[in-house]
Parts: structure tokens; C-alpha cells; sequence
């Protein structure tokens, strides 16, 4: 934390503002000729230009109590004297479960080596913004919220200094801490362009070639102002986009002006390989696209024996490219959510993938996730999340994604600094014990959810009460293992290690056939899955026997099938208790699993292995907890 805006204020259009809102603001300053930057923050997004160009876009994710600012150098874009800089901001208002926005508001300062040269406040100029819509437009998805529909026919020249309808800006809230930014910005390559690969009468549909993430780009001639609808796809149906899933609308409008229109959407990024432009009337596209928006990190790539393992390696890379947003996200398409679990596979595969591990933007993601708050002292689904819903079971993952995180990079003063929030979850775990044993959590906010896989899905948004199960008192060993493992680190007490002992015994007196010895999930069904039975193995709950057995049994497919993100239980029973024996079953699994998806034409790895027919046709092609494998081909 640093000393920022100590003159400038979070300011917006108007004292009333609406869900969905858009406003710009104004602020003309004169150059000297020195390095200069601006230090900007935004309750929703932004994108920043200066003397009508782009400069940059996109505000890290963040909480009211954790508020994070960006630093920009924008001296390429000043000139000798006077200078304008505009700001476009989109104050969501409606939070959801990638966002949490209670107020609107923005706010900056304008500096060079001698100082601030003028910062956010009464004086600048704001306006609700002409050409995009605010209030209530169709939303996307539940979890990305808000599309948008955009005006061409009422653009004016604002970003270049005009201020036809701008009036003086309102102190809209109080200043906090600010935070730089944790880590660096994303940037756009060159666009790329799609191909025409079909026209009809009313339409273009255009393929991009491969999964692409960014922001949409296209220009085109009208002869007239009509309505024009762009949908996105990760694939087609009968020759179409899937643009209406369930209640999900993957599609934005635009409103065409007579003549030339050129346009770039850099605050909301799309995901997918196609695109689909409807029109009223005949255009002329010039190209349409998306201008890719990468982190800049440099990959390692192994030199894998195996072609199928190599190219196997190569579209799990990709996917956890694609999933790198300001912060890990579990598909770009459908959600761009950060989950504690999907983000613990990326991270471990990160630190494989990526040169130097890819620490920093790791810790980043941990530290964001330590920020959340609520009343059950659990972590929220997502972050930032304003959407009361958990997964307790995610929680428990969150400590086992710092214990690797610490393992991987000796960083003891970040586990010191999170300890406080492993702790408080540990004990939101174990303030919901009967009887010795962890139970699910009672409340249609919390969703005892372990798995895509059969008697492990929970169910969402329902009441399943307060009663114990296999699962949960195996997530929470886990998380209380790698608790352990932190504490010893940091020399501290684990005053919960006792609960090891008296858990295991439970659960191999509740939730194991006598007959067979397998470990069943709860008291539902006594059917054997992977996941429970590899819990079993890997906290030493089954005895060495038995787990000699269990792991038998997954290599001959003998139980009920866990789904890809939940693998790495499954092959980590097996490499312990004969890393040398399972090898070959497990790389030959992994080959098997994925060669599906390359055999599909697929870029980028599956969030199942169903592919885009799960979830009632909704299943994502490129999710990041699937790439997975990257860690298996650099341990094995």
C-alpha cells in the first residue's frame, strides 16, 4: 500500500446513478514535456484515452476494502501544450458472482516527476454516456452479467475534447486504501481477423479458426441506421451459433450508422472460435475479429517423446493461457469466474508452465481470494462475488492452493499473511461438527458440491440440511493436512491436529463396506466411487492393503468415474502407493482423455469429457482446471 490520490476524489456524473450505467469524463492538462502517467481506479471497468487514442483498459478485480488502482505511463500519447484525457467507465451496480460493486464512481491523477498535474474532482467533466445504454439490457450469463447494446448513430467527438453535454462531476463516495496493482497489465496482440465462412441473406458467420479470448473489433459500411446483433460461439449448431442456451444469451447489439462504422468493445471480453453478425439490412464487413488480450508470460515447453503427448501439452498451455484474466477464470466463455478449486489446478500447472512459476500472478490470485468476507466465515464461489453462495468443500482447496503455493516458492511472509484467514476457515469447518464428524452445510447459500460425478454434484440453491458425508470430512482432512504442513512452516501450533485421528477412525466405522472394504460417499449409497476411494488413499484413511486394492481397482475402471477436474486425486492415490506401476496406466488415461478433444479439432481443453453437450448443452471447450495434465508430464 502506497499514499495515492491525496487530492483527488471518487467522483461520477450524477449523485443517482442505475444498474448498468455508463459515464465519461473529461479532464483537459497541459504538457510540459516530461514522463508523465496517471493513476486511475473505477467501481466497474474503464478504458482510458488520451487525445482520442486508446491507451488502456480494464480494472483489476477487487473489493470496496481491498481497492486497487492502476499506474499507466501515458507520455507516448501527449503533445506540447494542451491535452485531453478521456475516461470511459461502466459501473456494473448489480453485483454477481464475478463482481461487487456497491457504489459508482471513479477516480485519478495526472503526475510527472514534479507532481500532480490535475486529478479527479468537482471541476471535471462527466456525462452519462450517449452511445451505450445504461440501465437494463439483456444479461449474458448469470455469472458475467450484463451484455450491451451500443449506439454508433449518437457517437460525437467527446474523446478528443468535446463537451457537448458534459457538466461538472459529484463527490459520489469516501476514500479508502488504495492497492497498486498486484500484477502486470494484459496486452492486445494485432486482431485477428475471422473468415467468412458463410453468408446469407440476413447474416455473417465467421470463423476465427481457434478458441480466441479479447475484445470484439469489426468494421463494415450501411446504407442505412439499422439494429445489428453480434452473437459468440464455441461451436455451431445446424450452421448457427448457440446463441440462446437455457437463459443464457451469448450476444450484444449495435446500433449501425449511415455509412462507415468502425468499433472495439475493450471492457468486455469475449470468448470463443465463432462469430455471428445478423443485420436488418445489406452491410459491407470489412473484418470482424477479436483483438487477442494475453498475459505476458513466457511458456516452457518440455520435450515430451510421445507427438500425442506434445500436442496434448500444447492445448493445455493454451487453455490456461486463455483462462488468464486478472486473475485465473474457469471458462472465458461462460462464466470468467475465479474458483478456489479450478484455480488450484491452474496454479499447480502454472508453476510447470510458465518461467519462474508464474509466483507472482499465483500469489496475486490467493491474496485476491483471502480478501473475501462473510458472515459464515466461509469463502464466497467466486471472487469477487456479491452473490451469497458458497462451496464450503472449495474452502478446504483454497489452504491446500497456499501450502503448494508456499511449497513451490518459500514465500513464508505471504502464508503469514493469510494464516489469520486458513485459520478462520478451518474453524467455520469445525463449527458445523455433530458427533465427531464434519457435515454438510444447511442453507440454500451453501452448495455441498465435490463433484460433476454422480452422488457428488449436491444440489444448487437447495436446502440439503445438516447432516455428515464421506466427502466433506475428506476435504476437510485434506485442508487440515495441508494446514499442518503450514504451520510447521511458520512454527506455529496446529491446535486442530487431534481431529486427524478421531475423523479417520469415524469414517472407516461409518462409510466403509465391511464386505469390500471400499469407502462409499455417503449414506445415500454404498456405491464405490473414484473420489471418495482415492480420499481414501491419499489421507490414509484406507489401510495399506486396502489402498493397494483401491488403486487396483481405478486402473481397472471398477468404480464410478470422477470427472476430469477432480483427476488429480485420483492419479496422485495411485503415484502413492506405486508411482513406478501407475505411470504408464496414467499417462496412457491421460492420452486416451484428451485425444478426444484433439480428434474433435478442439484448441483448447474441456471442462468434461462430455464436451459441449454437458450441462444441457452449455459445456464449456476450454477450461482451465482441465489442464491439468501439464503437472502429471513434469512429475511422472
Amino acid at each position: 500500500m502506497v499514499t495515492v490520490f491525496e487530492n483527488a476524489e471518487w467522483i461520477w456524473n450524477d449523485k443517482a446513478f442505475t444498474e448498468n450505467e455508463y459515464a465519461e469524463f473529461l479532464t483537459p492538462f497541459i504538457w510540459t514535456g516530461k514522463n508523465t502517467s496517471i493513476n486511475i481506479s473505477v467501481c466497474g471497468d474503464y478504458t482510458l484515452f488520451v487525445n482520442g487514442r486508446y491507451v488502456a483498459s480494464n480494472q483489476y478485480a477487487d473489493f470496496e476494502h481491498y481497492k486497487v488502482y492502476d499506474t499507466i505511463e501515458i507520455t507516448e500519447y501527449l503533445q506540447d501544450g494542451s491535452n485531453t484525457v478521456a475516461i470511459l467507465v461502466w459501473y456494473f451496480g448489480k453485483s454477481g458472482m464475478r463482481y461487487l460493486t456497491p457504489n459508482a464512481g471513479v477516480i485519478f491523477e495526472i503526475f510527472d516527476g514534479d507532481g500532480v498535474l490535475c486529478q479527479s474532482n468537482t471541476e471535471t467533466l462527466s456525462r452519462k454516456s450517449k452511445a451505450y445504454m445504461s440501465g437494463e439490457v439483456k444479461k449474458i450469463t448469470p455469472q458475467l452479467g450484463f451484455s450491451y447494446t451500443y449506439d454508433a448513430t449518437k457517437e460525437d467527438s467527446w474523446l478528443c475534447g468535446s463537451t457537448d453535454g458534459f457538466s461538472a462531476s459529484v463527490i459520489i463516495q469516501d476514500k479508502q486504501e488504495f492497492y497498486g496493482r498486484p500484477i502486470i497489465k494484459h496486452k492486445f496482440c494485432d486482431l485477428k481477423k475471422g473468415e467468412i465462412i458463410s453468408r446469407e441473406k440476413n447474416r455473417y458467420l465467421i470463423d476465427l479458426s481457434e478458441e480466441t479470448v479479447g475484445a470484439f473489433s469489426f468494421s463494415f459500411m450501411s446504407d442505412s441506421r439499422q439494429k445489428i446483433n453480434i452473437s459468440y460461439g464455441e461451436c455451431l449448431k445446424d450452421g448457427h451459433i448457440k446463441r440462446i442456451i437455457g437463459n443464457r444469451d451469448f450476444s450484444f447489439d449495435y446500433i449501425a450508422q449511415k455509412g462507415q462504422n468502425t468499433y472495439t468493445n475493450y471492457m468486455l471480453r469475449i470468448a470463443g472460435r465463432y462469430i455471428e453478425i445478423e443485420y436488418e439490412e445489406d452491410i459491407q464487413l470489412e473484418y470482424a475479429g477479436i483483438l487477442p488480450q494475453v498475459y505476458p508470460i513466457k511458456e516452457i515447453k518440455p520435450c515430451l517423446e510421445n507427438p500425442l503427448d506434445m500436442r496434448i501439452y500444447e492445448i493445455c498451455i493454451n487453455t490456461l493461457k486463455l483462462c488468464m484474466m486478472e486473475h485465473y477464470v474457469d471458462c472465458p466463455w461462460r462464466e470468467q469466474g475465479l474458483y478456489a478449486y479450478d484455480s488450484r489446478n491452474q496454479i499447480l500447472s502454472g508453476y510447470y508452465a510458465f518461467e519462474g512459476g508464474n509466483a507472482d500472478y499465483a500469489k496475486a490470485n490467493l491474496y485476491l481470494m483471502s480478501k473475501d468476507r462473510r458472515d459464515d466465515k466461509l469463502l464466497s464461489i467466486c471472487f469477487p462475488s456479491g452473490e451469497d453462495l458458497t462451496i464450503p468443500a472449495f474452502s478446504m482447496y483454497y489452504i491446500l492452493a497456499v501450502q503448494e503455493y508456499l511449497e513451490y516458492s518459500g514465500d513464508l511472509a505471504f502464508a503469514e499473511t493469510v494464516f489469520d484467514k486458513l485459520t478462520s476457515l478451518i474453524e467455520a469447518i469445525c463449527a458445523n461438527m455433530s458427533d465427531g464428524l464434519v457435515c454438510g452445510f444447511s442453507g440454500e447459500n451453501h452448495w455441498n458440491f465435490y463433484d460433476w460425478s454422480p452422488y457428488a454434484e449436491g444440489n444448487l440453491m437447495c436446502d440439503d440440511g445438516k447432516k455428515p458425508d464421506f466427502m466433506i470430512n475428506c476435504v476437510f482432512l485434506l485442508g487440515l493436512k495441508a494446514y499442518d504442513e503450514i504451520c510447521k512452516k511458520l512454527s506455529k501450533v496446529n491446535g486442530y491436529s487431534g481431529l486427524f485421528g478421531s475423523i479417520t477412525e469415524k469414517l472407516r466405522e461409518h462409510y466403509q463396506n465391511k464386505e469390500t472394504g471400499m469407502f462409499f460417499t455417503s449414506d445415500i449409497t454404498e456405491e464405490a466411487t473414484e473420489l471418495a476411494n482415492s480420499f481414501a488413499v491419499i489421507l490414509d484413511i484406507a489401510d495399506k492393503k486396502q489402498a493397494e486394492i483401491i488403486c487396483e481397482k481405478l486402473a481397472h475402471g471398477e468404480l464410478a468415474e470422477c470427472s476430469l477436474s477432480m483427476k488429480p486425486f485420483k492419479y496422485d492415490a495411485m503415484i502413492k502407493v506405486n508411482k513406478e506401476k501407475y505411470k504408464p496406466f496414467i499417462l496412457q488415461e491421460i492420452r486416451e482423455t484428451y485425444k478426444k478433444m484433439l480428434d474433435f479439432g478442439s484448441t483448447t481443453v474441456w471442462e468434461t469429457i462430455e464436451g459441449e453437450s454437458a450441462f444441457d448443452d452449455a459445456g464449456s471447450l476450454c477450461h482451465g482446471w482441465s489442464a491439468i495434465p501439464i503437472y502429471y508430464y513434469n512429475i511422472l
